[in-house]
């Protein structure tokens, strides 16, 4: 796993993060993606509804990249590229977004909602990340596709707790940095188990 971050704010009660890396085009990726999203939305202080919907709706577009399209082309053979950006208010109640994106090789059809049957087993991925997202849309160049969304955060979307959430997660992100060596270890359940790299930046 390639990519970057960067790093909450340093002030009192962090409110933005941006992360863009690039994934293996295997469906352990859908996991591996949801998981560095909720660590990050959780260190904002997002709560667990909230923080559930937004990786249902990044878990589905990376799903449909994997199943629908072909992986990113050269530099980045055999990949899916994967980013998001969060910016909430610094108060209890205040609000903001998160907005997500999955970049792909593209494919022979444009992404689109479908109308699955009732007893249909497939077909649904867009239609939940239109449901949850307050909008969403597919950008388009020679050779590579992206889909976005963004989900809009009311004040009562953040845990309870935010600011201790926050502090605790503040805490933590300074001292994995202080600490030597800025790169964190993360299974995603690649052939032979071996764990890939990303440097926090």
């Amino acid at each position: 796993m390639a990519g970057d971050r960067t790093s909450p704010d340093d002030g009192e009660c962090p409110h933005q993060v941006e992360r863009n890396v690039t994934l293996p085009y295997v469906p352990s990726s859908v996991t591996g993606a949801r998981k560095l999203l909720q660590d990050d939305l959780a260190g904002l202080g997002l709560g667990e509804e909230r923080l559930d919907d937004a990786a249902l709706v990044l878990s589905e577009l990376v799903s449909n990249a994997l199943r629908h399209a072909t992986p990113l082309p050269a530099p980045r053979e055999g990949s899916v590229g994967v980013s998001w950006r969060a910016e909430f208010g610094q108060g209890q109640d205040s609000s903001g977004w998160v907005e997500l994106s999955v970049r792909d090789g593209g494919s022979s059809t444009m992404p689109r909602v479908a109308r699955p049957s009732v007893s249909g087993l497939g077909g649904r991925g867009l239609g939940i990340v239109q449901a949850l997202a307050g909008r969403w849309g597919t950008e388009m160049d020679s050779d590579t596709t992206t889909v976005w969304a963004v989900m809009e955060v009311a004040g009562d979307d953040f845990a309870p707790d935010r600011a201790a959430v926050v502090a605790e997660a503040v805490e933590g992100l300074h001292t994995d940095i202080s600490g030597g060596d800025p790169v964190v270890e993360f299974p995603m359940g690649v052939p032979g188990d071996s764990p890939l790299r990303s440097a926090v930046l």
